[in-house]
């Protein structure tokens, strides 16, 4: 019986024999790690900008740039609307209940695309592009209520001190999975050139392993572990706080010009290897596979160095050395392209520390008397920020097309203009004030040991990596969680 329900649970919270709450602990890990391999697929495949979505509206439903651009807007849009609704739905269901609904409803929403996907006209690409649109917009409504409810309910039945025990195995065994899945993914829709039942049948085996993933949800042990806090300070005092946090106010500054810079083409960069360099969907997620990689192998080195010389430094020489290396995306052509392989490795492994800074630093700016207020407007700020990007970008680049006759020239100028805007955002990085952290020079030395330099970024490696640093955990608050949502 779950906890949602009021059942006593099996161990895994307060009360009960030391004996009897490790053997709870060690089932809901074990169940975890099942939900978490068998999940893998359907979050893999929800997220803005990834090899079956890219496919499916480059090859077998050519949308235009600027449907594409609204299409990736959506998740983010997603993001910042369920946050007016969580705090309601916190109220009604308890963190396990609304995960495993969420998540229900988010099942339902892929199997309707499934449905769907042999309906949706062919011969006219704008009527569905607005259906896909509004179809991924509710799809992404679900994820994100499953993403954050999902956080707390796992907060539940792991104490800070375990997290690195319990989910560092755990995450490693869900990384296996993901690449595993985006190599075959991307041999079946190569091997069936992007006909409609090969991306059916992914999503059929995807929703085979998302009901087996929701029972193992279901039936984990699970009841709260921490007491409710107390009531805390008003909302308009909490304002209060923000306004006088200046180091986190530049913070949330520097997130709304990176996630613009990040977002305005970044859709395209897939869109551009299958139409332009005509790689095929297998060669894309070999590429996607190389991102992953590097981006684990290089986790464990930036972690070291953020720790030692903190954040802001070392996010400043990643995103130095990952955006410097975007400017290559210039020379890419059908030519040689090999170079993609590489620039997706070494981007990677460079982007890995930035990114993983931007998680850890935001625990030192936070302002604690208003934590939560704060953690929900860096989300509402950037999330807006994020989903204007794409469709600015999508348009841009529709009308670039429409005026210009070399495709290539105008990807490559598109392509320019990302990671000036991202370098720019840097200036306002240096103004945020980090406790503790080591002159700039000195993290450049310290980096000539890095020999793992690769991949683009694989994001989930980079929320999981939180589970798996105890002594993160142990160093910042544990109150603030990042992990990737089942």
């Amino acid at each position: 019986m779950s906890a949602a329900s009021g059942s006593p649970p099996s161990g895994a919270g307060a009360g009960g024999s030391p004996g009897s709450r490790k053997s709870g602990l060690m089932r809901c890990f074990e169940l975890s790690t099942a939900d978490g391999i068998s999940a893998t697929p359907l979050v893999t495949m929800s997220v803005p900008v990834n090899l079956f979505l890219t496919a499916l509206v480059t090859t077998t439903y050519p949308l235009a740039a600027s449907a594409i651009g609204l299409f990736t807007a959506a998740p983010y849009v997603a993001n910042f609307l369920h946050i007016f609704a969580m705090p309601a739905l916190t109220r009604w269901k308890a963190p396990k209940a609304l995960t495993v609904a969420a998540a229900t409803l988010h099942l339902v929403t892929w199997v309707a695309l499934g449905v769907m996907l042999p309906w949706l006209p062919r011969d006219n690409p704008a009527l569905a592009g607005r259906w896909l649109i509004a179809w991924f917009f509710v799809s992404s409504i679900f994820a994100a209520i499953m993403g954050v409810s999902w956080n707390s309910w796992v907060q539940e039945w792991v104490p800070p001190r375990l997290m690195g025990k319990y989910f560092g195995p755990r995450n490693r065994l869900v990384q296996i999975a993901t690449l595993l899945f985006l190599l075959i993914a991307g041999w079946i829709i190569g091997h069936w050139r992007y006909a409609i039942p090969a991306f059916q049948g992914i999503i059929a085996g995807a929703a085979i392993l998302r009901l087996f993933s929701l029972r193992w949800q279901w039936v984990s042990p699970t009841r709260p572990l921490r007491p409710p806090k107390g009531a805390g300070l008003t909302v308009g005092e909490q304002l209060g706080v923000l306004r006088r946090s200046g180091s986190f106010l530049a913070f949330v500054a520097f997130g709304c010009i990176w996630s613009f810079a990040a977002n305005c083409f970044g859709a395209f960069y897939q869109v551009f290897m299958f139409n332009q360099v005509h790689l095929s969907a297998f060669e894309v997620g070999v590429t996607a596979t190389l991102a992953q990689l590097g981006g684990a192998l290089s986790l464990p080195a930036w972690g070291v160095l953020l720790d030692r010389y903190g954040n802001k430094p070392v996010m400043i020489v990643s995103l130095l050395l990952w955006q410097l290396s975007n400017f290559f995306w210039c020379f890419a052509t059908p030519s040689n392209p090999f170079l993609l392989y590489l620039l997706w490795l070494w981007a990677g492994a460079t982007s890995a520390g930035f990114v993983l800074g931007q998680f850890t630093i935001l625990l030192r700016v936070l302002p604690v008397e208003a934590k939560n207020l704060a953690i929900g407007f860096n989300l509402a700020v950037t999330s807006l920020f994020a989903a204007s990007a794409p469709i600015i970008g999508g348009f841009l680049l529709e009308w670039a097309l429409s005026l210009h006759a070399d495709t290539l020239a105008v990807y490559h100028v598109c392509f320019l203009l990302q990671p000036i805007m991202a370098l720019a955002g840097a200036f306002v990085l240096f103004r945020v004030h980090e406790p503790e952290a080591s002159p700039l020079h000195v993290v450049v030395g310290a980096m000539r040991n890095i020999r793992t330099l690769g991949g683009v970024l694989g994001l989930s490696f980079l929320t999981n990596y939180f589970f798996q640093s105890s002594a993160r955990q142990k160093k910042h608050s544990p109150s603030f969680f990042t992990g990737m949502p089942d």
